[in-house]
């Protein structure tokens, strides 16, 4: 096991709530679970592909993308956490403090690996 999770850069002159939202939106269009919460400069968005073996194993969790606008330099990460229960309501800070990404297995690693290449090319076409 280990853990997932990868970080980016991307160069940026959007504002964080707007990539944050059409990221989000994206996701939703492509058959994706989401929620999402923006404070400040930083924001997350958690998404959950549904399927029967991804329902059966891991229904608790989500492909996490944290992300923290600093004067247009986007510092993106991406893993593997649990789904938040309570993000409407959680800080921000709190999250971004806390150990948000989990340990995973090789075949969940794998499936993620391939999602999150594609989700982060995604990600870097609507910041750009």
């Amino acid at each position: 096991m280990g853990v997932f999770k990868k970080e980016i850069e991307i160069t940026t002159s959007k504002d964080l709530q707007t990539v944050t939202s059409s990221f989000e939106n994206f996701l939703k269009e492509n058959g994706w679970k989401t929620q999402s919460k923006v404070e400040g400069n930083k924001a997350i968005v958690q998404a959950q592909k549904a399927g029967i073996l991804r329902d059966i194993v891991a229904a608790e969790r989500a492909l996490t993308f944290t992300m923290e606008d600093d004067n247009g330099k986007l510092k993106v990460n991406v893993g593997v956490s649990k789904w938040l229960m309570d993000l409407g309501v959680t800080a921000l800070e709190v999250i971004f403090l806390s150990e948000l990404f989990i340990f995973v297995d090789v075949p969940e690693m794998v499936w993620n690996e391939h999602v999150e290449k594609e989700l982060m090319q995604q990600l870097e076409a609507i910041a750009q």
